[in-house]
């Protein structure tokens, strides 16, 4: 696995223009008007999940056009509230899995929310989703998500996915045992990306774990690497040959770097210099973006699993630190 990308001391000042759209703050407000305009209906319905220390609910709250958007729900058990809480999403191809997959926030005293992202998860067996997507699109697409919808802003597949996990905010936010005050939102690989937009969209939220993340940078990550999810927009051109500008156009809406630039809470990112799935330019393109308070750890031997472990505990600390100081 070679260094690839730019030298770590061209990475650090690489801060590229964006392509961005005029309307795309009108957008995200009209895409978030709309899904607000449903009850968020949140349901928790307890759990035995064998685990002595956690409560589990399996939970479901209404997404973008009240699709039904499933969850786990975890808080220690007996902890005195409101707790902070960490907003978990998923990485590309996964599900919320199962509870005693997702045991690290609340064995540090959080309350844990984990979101299925929808429509994925049927094909894995180690953590498999839940939540469908009813809206499919009403084009060809190449395997995979990158591609649903993706002629236009309206119907790309993660307007829905974005608009999902804001909503997953208002719950937690929402709950009695949580303080909303004191709320984080994290993922990695694609539910670093998600984290990174929700945490534009919802600048209440108090921190973002943004770690190795994914869609982020689309034209350069499709130009550098040929490893998949990026893949699959080039396979889509490929055969689309004439569709280009109408796939760039759509991707400028939802690309991490423009979401970065309105990033104001404190944010803890990751990156993997030898990472062939989500470049460091990329990573590094957002990071130096983000206007907010801001770290990043930079693992020079990793891929795609970044700083792993490591990685977990530095966001502990990071969050320990946060919210105590809070």
């Amino acid at each position: 696995m070679p260094l690839f990308d730019m030298p770590l001391e061209r990475l650090r000042d690489y801060r590229p223009d964006r392509a961005e759209p005029a309307d795309f703050d009108d957008f995200w407000k009209r895409t978030l008007t709309e899904a607000e305009a449903f009850d968020l209906a949140a349901e928790f319905t307890p759990r035995d999940s064998a685990l002595a220390g956690v409560e589990v609910y399996d939970t479901a709250f209404a997404g973008w056009r009240g699709h039904r958007i499933n969850a786990w729900f975890l808080l220690p058990r007996g902890a005195d509230g409101p707790l902070p809480c960490v907003v978990h999403f998923i990485g590309y191809g996964g599900g919320r899995g199962f509870p005693h997959d997702h045991l690290v926030w609340p064995a540090a005293g959080y309350a844990a929310l984990v979101v299925d992202t929808r429509g994925q998860g049927g094909a894995s067996p180690e953590r498999p989703g839940a939540t469908a997507d009813p809206d499919g699109g009403d084009f060809a697409q190449a395997p995979g998500m990158m591609t649903r919808g993706v002629l236009d802003p309206e119907t790309y597949y993660y307007r829905r996915v974005f608009a999902d996990a804001a909503r997953a905010v208002d719950v937690a936010a929402a709950h009695p045992a949580i303080d909303p005050t004191r709320i984080a939102v994290q993922g990695a690989s694609q539910g670093g990306g998600i984290a990174q937009a929700v945490a534009a969209l919802r600048p209440s939220v108090s921190a973002a774990l943004i770690d190795v993340p994914f869609l982020t940078h689309f034209r350069r990550a499709v130009e550098i690497t040929d490893a998949d999810p990026y893949q699959e927009i080039v396979r889509f051109l490929t055969s689309q040959r004439l569709a280009e500008e109408r796939v760039f156009r759509t991707l400028s809406y939802f690309d991490g770097v423009n979401f970065a630039a309105r990033g104001t809470v404190p944010a803890l990112y990751s990156v993997a210099l030898m990472d062939l799935i989500c470049p460091p330019s990329t990573v590094f393109a957002a990071y130096n973006h983000w206007t907010g308070p801001k770290e990043i750890a930079v693992w020079p031997w990793n891929g795609h699993e970044g700083g792993g472990g490591e990685q977990r505990e530095r966001q502990l600390r990071y969050l320990r630190e946060l919210w105590l100081r809070d």
